[in-house]
């Protein structure tokens, strides 16, 4: 069993390298107006599920560490979203971000399901 620290740990990593990974493979685009407000929006994403995880790490209380994990899920569905709609485009090709796709819906499984165990917890306690 992974200890909360360890697993705090690896996922402050994961999310970190994911917004890196999603940085480096729109930023090799050549520039459009389209793509540019798609560009943008999946940085943005990206980079918040990784900022805000850093946040859930150094919650005061489960309440907001709740909330936090929340806008992570979010951010990572929305990251799943647009990654899917520069494909879709025709921006990016599937097969050059097959690994980030996976990284990126793994993430919101794991993170869905912590928010859903940390909602229970909530409950419990109430």
């Amino acid at each position: 069993m992974i200890e909360k620290s360890e697993y705090n740990l690896q996922f402050r990593t994961r999310t970190k390298n994911l917004a890196l990974a999603v940085i480096e493979a729109v930023s090799l685009l050549k520039y459009c107006d389209a793509l540019g407000v798609i560009r943008k929006q999946t940085i943005r994403s990206c980079t918040s599920v990784a900022a805000n995880y850093r946040a859930v790490c150094r919650s005061r209380s489960q309440k907001e560490k709740f909330a936090k994990l929340c806008i992570v899920v979010e951010e990572a569905d929305e990251t799943v979203f647009w990654l899917e709609l520069m494909i879709d485009a025709g921006f990016l090709k599937k097969d050059d971000v097959k690994d980030i796709q996976k990284e990126a819906l793994e993430i919101l499984k794991v993170m869905s399901d912590y928010k859903h165990r940390i909602k229970q917890s909530i409950k419990q306690s109430s």
